[in-house]
């Protein structure tokens, strides 16, 4: 193995992984209202609403996320986007915006389905309260259920940043320069096949381990907080 490239070429993986994590960022926070708006979608009255959000979650959930960004890509045309110098990378907003769209489509899909059970998890006399305390459904679901379910779900909403940030790497196969995009350039600049992939992968491991451990400790602290 030949690692003698890192010194020149640590800023292509530097660089590619913070626009990993910039890009992860946002499509957890647009994919986070998009899930919560398509959970309420989906218990509220209105049939209509209901059954297109129902079929959002079906389209999302049962086709690949690479079709999707291909497909994204294709369909949402940004030619007068610009393109931004990072670093040693380009961030062509042409081509990370489609990306990122999708991601949060997708991502929203499946978030939808845990903020759902979350809500369901919140034991119906909650709501039962609220009612007899003379609080409108709208306001109950606002300000009594949601703040409990979304309690619930943080832990899973710092899991769905930790896969986003293995997702995004698809979005090389549309040109973003993100981390395995770098890796990709490196590859062609260096002409050795395997070795900044490795690095690349390591990479990768070490971003969702130090995630993962965070995400852990803040489930723990909030298990303490609810103890006492």
């Amino acid at each position: 193995m030949d690692f003698s490239f890192l010194p020149k070429y640590w800023a292509y993986f530097n660089y590619g992984v913070v626009v990993t994590i910039l890009i992860s960022a946002f499509v957890v926070f647009f994919g986070t209202i998009i899930g919560v708006l398509v959970a309420l979608a989906k218990r509220s009255n209105i049939k209509v609403l209901d059954w297109l959000v129902s079929f959002y979650v079906w389209v999302f959930r049962g086709t690949p996320m690479v079709v999707q960004i291909m497909i994204s890509f294709a369909w949402m045309k940004f030619h007068n986007l610009p393109t931004i110098p990072f670093g040693v990378l380009d961030m062509d907003f042409s081509r990370l915006l489609p990306g990122m769209i999708i991601l949060s489509l997708n991502s929203g899909a499946y978030i939808s389905e845990t903020v759902r059970a979350g809500i369901d998890a919140v034991p119906k006399g909650q709501l039962e309260a609220a009612y007899s305390l003379g609080i409108r459904p709208k306001n109950a679901m606002r300000y009594v259920i949601l703040p409990q379910a979304l309690k619930n779900i943080l832990p899973a909403l710092g899991n769905e940043f930790v896969t986003i940030i293995k997702d995004s790497s698809l979005l090389q196969t549309i040109g973003v320069m993100e981390l395995w995009n770098g890796a990709q350039s490196v590859v062609t600049a260096t002409y050795l096949p395997i070795e900044p992939l490795l690095f690349a992968a390591f990479y990768y491991l070490i971003v969702t381990t130090v995630m993962s451990a965070m995400i852990k400790r803040f489930e723990n602290r909030l298990g303490q907080g609810e103890k006492k």
